[in-house]
């Protein structure tokens, strides 16, 4: 049995099975409409969601099954102080398959490490959101029918926004795609991303400041919102908040077949006067992300009836244990009751560790 908590979870040749299943369900949806028949989807949203969990909602539904569940964590146990883990393990009792999303973050590892069923991470605090990155997918690949030789513009939050971390450990399984990191000095990617994906598999890649400058080279550009919630000095938010907008003007200068994706919701960053462009995408990314969760789905209780042995996530890791706090302080390890202060070794000789839960990274 395994759970969906970061989109390298998959090899390439699951994704494109995923994809494969999903572009069939587009083309023949009433062969689907009873595959989930009996099964229940628990919907677990400590945190505000529209597309995601209506989604996951609709995908289910659409197989066949049913779904129960919270839209906030004040109508949830949380509220009362239960911990992720106990939650995880009184679901497993109610429900075939959860999928959360959470503030904080590594907080569906736990999950995932707590449940009797699957876990798909629907995101996780500023870390990544592996389902959203399955809607990105199956767009670029119908509307660009290759993921090879792409220059793929990422712009706007780029070190709060989980959508674009999950984005490019997806995209560095691919032959010469090309990275341009678009934002404010503030909001660059953050290390992790950089070291353990962009570096290690050596994708080329540029930070510029520039909207205006980047956008006729992309192929691909990936709008985000600045996200106030993540943000501890909202006048620091207030100052970022309109770094970027892309509107009529600006798209001119772009190529003729390049394709706008947003992971949404937006804010002001794109003008709804671009929503007419025929190269404007997001809307189809909403319709996407539902076959995409549905094949999802399917994939992994499959998996679970044939193997119900939970599969381990730290196989083949060196992982060390202490009492050292993780230094990011929105991690789950943070707040959750007896947890485990794990990480994970990147380089031992020279003590560089990395979170277990939310891949920062701590010397030990």
């Amino acid at each position: 049995m395994r759970s969906l908590i970061d989109i390298t979870d998959f090899t390439n040749e699951e994704l494109y099975g995923l994809m494969d299943c999903a572009l069939d369900i587009i083309a023949n949806p009433e062969k689907y409409s009873e595959a989930c028949k009996g099964k229940k989807l628990a919907t677990l949203f400590f945190e505000p969601s529209t597309r995601t969990r209506l989604s996951f909602e609709a995908a289910m539904l659409e197989l066949g099954g049913s779904v129960i569940g919270f839209s906030s964590a004040s109508s949830s146990s949380a509220a009362k102080g239960e911990s992720m883990a106990d939650t995880a393990k009184v679901i497993s009792c109610y429900a075939d398959i959860i999928a959360s999303r959470h503030p904080q973050d590594g907080a569906n590892y736990v999950a995932a490490k707590n449940a009797t069923v699957p876990v798909i991470n629907a995101g996780d605090g500023m870390h990544c959101h592996p389902t959203q990155t399955l809607a990105d997918l199956l767009t670029i690949y119908r509307e660009k029918h290759t993921f090879d030789n792409l220059t793929v513009g990422l712009c706007g939050d780029l070190k709060y926004g989980r959508t674009v971390h999950s984005l490019i450990g997806a995209l560095s399984r691919y032959k010469n795609v090309k990275l341009v990191l678009i934002s404010p000095k503030e909001l660059r990617i953050p290390e992790f991303v950089k070291t353990d994906i962009i570096e290690k598999f050596n994708m080329p890649y540029k930070e510029v400041f520039s909207l205006e400058e980047a956008i006729p080279e992309l192929d691909v550009l990936y709008m985000t919102r600045i996200q106030r919630e993540r943000f501890e000095d909202k006048d620091e938010y207030e100052r970022l908040k309109n770094s970027y907008v892309l509107d009529v003007e600006k798209m001119k200068s772009a190529k003729s077949d390049m394709i706008v994706l947003h992971p949404l919701p937006r804010v002001n960053e794109i003008s709804v006067k671009v929503d007419d462009d025929p190269r404007a995408c997001y809307f189809k990314q909403c319709a996407n992300g539902k076959y995409m969760r549905m094949a999802l789905i399917l994939k992994l209780l499959g998996e679970a009836k044939a193997n119900p042995v939970k599969e381990d996530r730290t196989k083949g890791l060196e992982i060390v244990v202490n009492d050292t706090l993780c230094p990011n302080h929105r991690c789950i390890s943070q707040s959750e009751q007896e947890l485990e202060h794990a990480y994970k070794a990147v380089d031992r000789l020279k003590g560089l560790y990395r979170c277990l839960y939310c891949d920062s990274e701590v010397r030990l």
